[in-house]
Formats: structure tokens, C-alpha cells, sequence
């Protein structure tokens, strides 16, 4: 007797600018039960984490910091081509490419940062605060055991919540 998923359909709000709503299947060991859940794809990964209580406010407001000063330096990965003029010199090679203070200052308070996680808590950090990525995804591409993320994760978070001088209201 094969049982069947019952479909249910809870009251999802429009898609607003914070929000990019898609349908996962949940791989179960029974194939013919599979769950069906909604995502929401433009949520980061620490946000989900401290919306279930695995990550605290100021654990998420030193993510954002951090997160926030890697955005500003730009040094995310381009998926386009520059099309800014490059800089004139005397030899009529390219130089280096002129940064703005606002950027090298968010570059240099997010080299701060990273340091003060340390070796090892910097990488899923990094991963995870910077990159968006999933605990899952980031431990098989450290090459961690399962679940080992989220506890690395939080040591890091509680470095970057000392670095940044951050301080629970209670």
C-alpha cells in the first residue's frame, strides 16, 4: 500500500524584495513520501540560523558587519566584464586599479575581522558570511564531518562578536 504526501499549501505572502520564494523536495528514504517545503532564496544562511535560535543577535549583527565590509571592498568574485576606463600612465600599460578610501578601509576592516577569528574559524566564516553558502555544502568543501559546521560557526561568530566590541542588552 503506497502512501502519498498530502500537498499543503500554507498562505504565502507576494514576493517582496527581500524575499524569492521556491519549492524544494526534501529527499526522504521512502520515495514515494518526499516533503515538499518552501525556501526562500534570497534569505542568507545566518538568517535562517537565527531565526531558529542557533545564532544570537548580536552573533547575527557581527555577521552583517562583517558581510557588509566584504560587500564594500568589492571583493567578491566579478561576473562581469569591468568596462571602467584604465588609468593613463607614462608607459601606456595599465597600473593598478584606483580604490576608493571607502573601499580600502572596508578591506582593511574586513582583513581585521578575519584575523581576529583565526585560522580554521576564518574559512567558515568566510564561506557562510560572505560567500551565502549552507553549513552543508561549506563542511563537504572543508572536507568536516556533519554538523560540525554550525559549532565552528558559532566560535566564530563569538570572536567576530568580541572583535567588533559587541555587547548583549541582557
Amino acid at each position: 500500500m503506497a502512501r502519498h504526501a498530502q500537498e499543503i499549501t500554507p498562505d504565502i505572502p507576494p514576493p517582496t524584495e527581500n524575499r524569492l520564494l521556491a519549492t524544494r523536495i526534501l529527499p526522504a528514504p521512502d520515495i514515494i513520501d518526499r516533503a515538499r517545503v518552501t525556501v526562500n532564496l534570497a534569505e542568507s544562511p545566518l538568517a535562517w540560523l537565527a531565526r531558529r535560535g542557533h545564532v544570537s543577535p548580536m552573533q547575527l549583527l557581527a555577521s552583517e558587519r562583517l558581510r557588509a565590509d566584504f560587500y564594500h571592498a568589492q571583493l567578491g568574485p566579478r561576473v562581469t566584464m569591468r568596462w571602467d576606463p584604465l588609468p593613463a600612465t607614462g608607459r601606456g600599460q595599465g597600473g593598478p586599479p584606483d580604490l576608493s578610501g571607502r573601499q580600502i578601509a572596508a578591506k582593511r576592516r574586513f582583513e581585521a575581522a578575519v584575523a581576529a577569528c583565526g585560522p580554521g574559524l576564518s574559512d567558515i566564516a568566510w564561506r557562510v558570511i560572505c560567500q551565502g553558502e549552507g553549513l552543508e555544502p561549506a563542511e563537504r568543501a572543508l572536507g568536516w564531518p556533519v554538523r560540525a559546521g554550525k559549532l565552528v560557526l558559532q566560535l566564530a561568530l563569538d570572536r567576530l562578536v568580541s572583535h567588533y566590541g559587541l555587547q548583549s542588552s541582557e
